[in-house]
């Protein structure tokens, strides 16, 4: 048995000021807030504190460079060439920006040239919304906070870069990427893995912004999509996060699981070498919504679940049992026309070029499956050849019906043949919409609004072994880590510091809701998990760590965890 960790939290007589106050004196915030957003200190301050950069796409998403465009605003605006400031503009005017070679030419409403600049191109309005005439999103005009940023690209075009406050771009996407409908608490639990999402380290697409506004990252649509329940979602989820082993999660989501989740592995390959199954990620297991499913990688398993519809947390999901049928020409039409671009991913053994004719097909045989039923591996069996394709958006692109691709992996198979035992009829019965890895956001919905689970055990349940919990932060000696203040938001009194204390630290200084507190660390446990729960408040609270001075040369891993199932 471990011995358990001796902390003593003692609470000094005083609370002071908060930090704006003492530190700043009597700045104007619009100033402020400027030299906070040029330091670039690298601290977590309050929710928002940190920056999204979000490429805006063309109407269809199909492009992210812009030849011209007419920004406008909802409120006065100033308009910059990098930091040089060139004017300020009532909302009457809106700007065309056009490119020659690399300088932007820029027009007001009467076609007279502002400016002719090299940029990039700040346009800031702190009362209004900025837009680009004609864009609209969910059917209204695009409307985003923050500011606009244009940059040059190499083609005599430029890019438009929503700069925005991270709290603010989660209140763009968390509506339009799941319904109001499904309630506050599954709205929470969306808004905590959209915030995994675009806090996760990424390969950028391109090294000017951080994300897209289209599926290819997350669906943003700025702010005149947002709706009052989902931001009070992002409100109040705010400085929250889901971890495991003090990495954030990859916050997996899909419409309908069809009753059991799967495995990452199961679904995905490795993203630069192809390798398939993937890498196991021991957050995203195959969770069944009850735990009488049993497995399903097995055909009659999987069959007797998805022939049948029992009750589930995905059952309000008009995908929650679907079927498909073909005839054996309308098969062998669906997959030779997609057999091809299919195997151009790598997925498709042997491979099958364009134009080339893969013969008469004779039968589909399930080869693997995952835990949750989900196909894995397919062989469709043909009188040239038998061909192996495996992962399940290649199977479900593939296995086209009517056009589009089957709703999920998650299916069996049934053949009829004639007489002679010729393959005529191909019916399949499936379950589920998307990947099915991670949260099911249906399941969500179901467990919010009709089970009445909090958004804390919607999450628990989904990704298996996490803690809900600020960001992970290094707190040491250095001179640009000594310092570190997180904000988040809670209902309840529940939380913990979370201290990996390697190289025995004697203490830490913190100041909780403006109360200075030392946290004392015992040295024979390298983590230390300490109880702050007497010093939490209902709704927005803030925590600052400070660094022993007395201590040199050494540093401590540390999260405030709210919830967790990894005890």
């Amino acid at each position: 048995m471990k011995k358990k960790a001796v902390v003593v939290l003692i609470m000094l007589l005083f609370c002071t000021l908060p930090a704006d106050s003492a530190y700043f004196g009597n700045i104007p915030a619009k100033t402020l807030q400027i030299a906070r957003d040029t330091m670039n200190v690298g601290n977590v301050s309050a929710p928002g504190s940190k920056i999204v950069r979000v490429g805006i796409g063309s109407q269809d998403f199909s492009n992210y460079e812009w030849k011209t465009a007419e920004i406008y605003t909802t409120g006065e605006f100033e308009l910059y060439n990098n930091k040089t400031y060139i004017n300020t503009y009532s909302s009457e005017t809106p700007v065309s920006i056009s490119m020659v070679g690399k300088i932007f030419i820029l027009r007001d409403s009467e076609g007279n040239v502002i400016a002719k600049v090299s940029g990039p191109i700040i346009f800031l309005s702190e009362n209004g919304l900025l837009g680009v005439k004609n864009l609209k999103r969910a059917g209204q005009d695009a409307l985003y906070r923050g500011n606009f940023e244009l940059v040059s690209t190499p083609k005599e075009s430029f890019y438009i870069i929503n700069s925005i406050a991270l709290e603010d771009y989660l209140k763009g996407v968390v509506p339009n990427e799941m319904p109001v409908r499904f309630g506050l608490e599954a709205l929470k639990a969306q808004s905590v893995a959209a915030r995994n999402y675009v806090l996760s380290p990424r390969i950028k697409s391109n090294p000017n912004y951080d994300v897209v506004d289209s599926v290819a990252s997350q669906v943003y649509f700025g702010a005149n999509t947002e709706k009052e329940l989902s931001n009070q979602a992002v409100e109040e989820t705010s400085g929250i996060v889901a971890t495991y082993n003090w990495d954030l999660i990859l916050a997996q989501y899909s419409s309908t699981a069809g009753g059991y989740t799967e495995s990452y592995e199961n679904a995905f390959s490795e993203p630069y070498t192809k390798q398939f199954p993937a890498k196991s990620k021991p957050y995203l297991t195959a969770i069944p919504d009850y735990p009488e499913f049993g497995k399903l990688d097995s055909d009659e398993a999987a069959e007797k679940f998805y022939k049948s519809s029992p009750m589930s947390y995905d059952n309000n999901s008009p995908y929650y049992r679907w079927e498909r049928e073909w005839s054996i020409d309308e098969l062998q039409t669906e997959i030779q026309n997609h057999i091809a671009a299919q195997s151009a991913a790598g997925f498709v053994k042997p491979a099958v070029n364009k134009g080339e004719v893969i013969g008469k097909i004779t039968g589909l045989k399930v080869l693997q499956r995952g835990v949750s039923g989900k196909i894995m591996k397919l062989e469709i069996q043909t009188e040239n050849s038998n061909y192996i394709v495996e992962k399940e958006l290649v199977i479900r692109r593939l296995l086209t019906n009517s056009g589009k691709a089957l709703p999920s992996a998650n299916f069996v198979i049934d053949q009829i043949c004639d007489e002679d035992g010729r393959l005529v009829y191909i019916k399949i019965y499936g379950g589920g919409f998307g990947h099915g890895v991670g949260m099911s956001q249906y399941g969500a919905g179901y467990m919010s609004t009709v089970l009445g689970m909090s958004y804390e055990d919607i999450l628990l349940h989904y990704y298996s072994g996490i803690s809900l919990s600020t960001e992970p932060f290094i707190l040491s000696a250095n001179s640009e880590q000594n310092y570190f203040k997180q904000s988040f938001f809670t209902k309840n009194s529940h939380a913990k510091v979370v201290v990996d204390n390697k190289y025995k630290v004697g203490y830490i200084d913190a100041k909780i809701n403006g109360c200075d507190e030392k946290i004392n660390l015992d040295k024979a446990q390298r983590i230390n998990k300490i109880d702050i729960s007497n010093y939490i408040q209902s709704g927005l609270n803030t925590v600052e760590f400070y660094y022993p001075a007395e201590e040199t040369n050494k540093g401590l891993r540390i999260y405030i965890e709210l919830a967790g199932n990894n005890e």
